[in-house]
């Protein structure tokens, strides 16, 4: 809110410089950033008694969005990165697999492994897990495991998470 909208009947206000003005009338307030030739902005409406600042309003605007752009540089998000394999995988592939969790693990992305079974290989689920165990083991330097593996239909499902 800035100038006329503000309509509490007192507001603290603080000067162009940063200085306290005190607490006053929003009507005093408005006639003293008319003075300035500046605009007076509420800055924290939830405050007793809500807190005003007397700035101009595009240049504190334009400072406001560079703040933000700022944070949202600097923030980062974790992706969920998936590897899947079939239960009747080589070793030499599953290397490969465990190689390219561990890039994904070191970017600071979790992963997740899937074992897709089809046809018969239905039958034989639970002795595929510790395909699973293998790799939380292999990758256990740089990994913890988020969700222990669960069957979830015709897959078996694992969440790795890097180690902190």
């Amino acid at each position: 809110m800035i100038n006329e909208q503000i309509r509490d009947k007192e507001v603290r206000v603080i000067g162009q410089d940063g200085e306290q003005l005190g607490i006053m009338s929003s009507k005093e307030a408005l006639s003293l950033a008319d003075e300035a030739g500046l605009d007076l902005v509420k800055i924290a409406p939830t405050a007793k008694p809500p807190v005003c600042r007397i700035v101009d309003y595009g240049k504190f605007r334009y400072e406001q969005a560079r703040k933000e752009k700022e944070a949202k540089k600097k923030q980062h998000t974790v992706d969920i990165k998936e590897i899947r394999m079939s239960p009747n995988i080589d070793t030499n592939d599953l290397n490969t697999k465990i190689s390219a969790a561990r890039k994904f693990l070191a970017k600071g992305d979790r992963v997740k492994v899937t074992l897709r079974f089809r046809g018969r290989e239905m039958a034989h689920m639970q002795n595929s897990k510790h395909i699973l165990d293998d790799i939380a083991e292999a990758l256990s330097d740089v990994a913890t495991v988020d969700k222990a593996p669960k069957v979830e239909g015709r897959t078996m499902t694992m969440f790795l998470a890097e180690k902190k």
